[in-house]
Parts: C-alpha cells; structure tokens; sequence
C-alpha cells in the first residue's frame, strides 16, 4: 500500500478499527467482522495474544487489498515481523526506531506525537500521518491547536475515543480516529458478537454524519 493511499482510505472511511484481546480465534473473527460490515480499516495490535498470528490469516482470508496493518510497533524487529505477516501499515506509540525501519520497507506509519517537537520529529522521519496519542491528554483543544502549525499534517486521533468524542475530532478536522475498546468491546476476548455490531452502526453512523 502507498502511503497516499492510506490517506485516502483514512479521509474515506474516517475510522480505524484498533483489535486487542485475549483469544486469537476471536480477535481474528472481531477483524473479519469489522471489515465485512464497513469498517474496513483495521490495526491489530501487537498485545493482542498471537496477534501475528491473528493478523496472518486474516490477510489470508480477507485477501490482498484490505487496509489491515499492525499496531503497538516499537521495534524495527517488529515491523520486520509486521510486513511478513502482510501488514499495509504500521502504528507505532511514539517516535520509535521502528518509523524508520517501516518507511524503509515502503510500509505506510502512522506515528504516536502528543507535543509539537513528536509532530515535527515524525514528519521528519517519514511519518504518513500521526497518531495523536494519547488524544485524552488534550483532547480536542490540542488538536486544534496543533494543527495550526501543521496544516498540512494528517492527525488521527487515538485514546480515550469514543463515539460522541469521535464526531467532536472529526469534525474540528481530523482525517480519521483510532477506536479500541469503545469500538470493539471484549469482542476480541470471546465477548458478545451482537454488542460488536452494535457498536458498529454507532461508529459508522458518526462517520457518515460527519461525512454529509
């Protein structure tokens, strides 16, 4: 995947889908949901149990064009074992070594900032976009002001994002937000299929709302 076109996917759907939980079978099962009912941009973390693993088949089953990366990428090992899994992208928490290692490997990042110097040291690196992390500390006001001097960067929100918080980031000019737990609930760790789904419409609902 090139980096403009997960920009593109980030302007488009306005939501990437974080995977975390406990039970490979159903985190694997939580990402082909997430995809087949829309939202189709999805980072499964690197804590989640044998999220390799997890992240290997379902490239296999969702096929070679799904926006589906890694998250919680520190190491350039990591990113290593992240593209050999079938990553299209990778999240890292911070300005780590693994930004590089991924730009490298002509992976698109999302690299985690929350202060001026992390925005400028991301872009500096090659960052496609920057993960404002965590997004809590400052909220929507830091965002805002964080864009005037970085106009032209592409922020996304993630941490303590939830449905009424996403339509607030959006709409002061995020391209996209990262939803864990709000989103995908204990799903990942044998939770309630119906509650996904739930949460689902609500999610998709907020970006199409602000879409219009």
């Amino acid at each position: 995947m090139l980096p403009a076109d997960l920009i593109t996917a980030l302007r488009t759907r306005r939501l990437l889908a974080i995977v975390r939980g406990s039970d490979p079978r159903m985190a694997l099962s939580t990402v082909i949901t997430l995809v087949e009912e829309g939202i189709d941009v999805v980072e499964v973390s690197l804590t989640c149990a044998d999220a390799l693993g997890v992240l290997a088949r379902a490239r296999r089953h969702l096929g070679p064009d799904t926006v589906l990366g890694a998250g919680t990428v520190v190491t350039p090992r990591q990113a290593h074992l992240a593209a050999e899994a079938g990553a299209a992208f990778v999240v890292t928490p911070g300005v780590t070594d693994a930004v590089a290692e991924a730009r490298d490997l002509g992976l698109p990042v999302l690299a985690g900032a929350v202060t001026p110097t992390e925005v400028a040291s991301a872009v500096d690196e090659g960052a496609t976009a920057v993960k404002l992390f965590p997004a809590s500390l400052g909220g929507v006001p830091h965002l805002r002001a964080l864009r005037d001097p970085f106009p032209e960067v592409s922020f996304v929100p993630v941490g303590g994002v939830d449905a009424r918080t996403a339509r607030d980031y959006l709409a002061a000019g995020a391209t996209a937000v990262g939803v864990g737990g709000p989103l995908v609930g204990d799903a990942a760790s044998g939770g309630s299929p119906a509650g996904l789904g739930r949460r689902i419409a609500e999610f998709r609902a907020v970006a199409q709302e602000v879409a219009s």
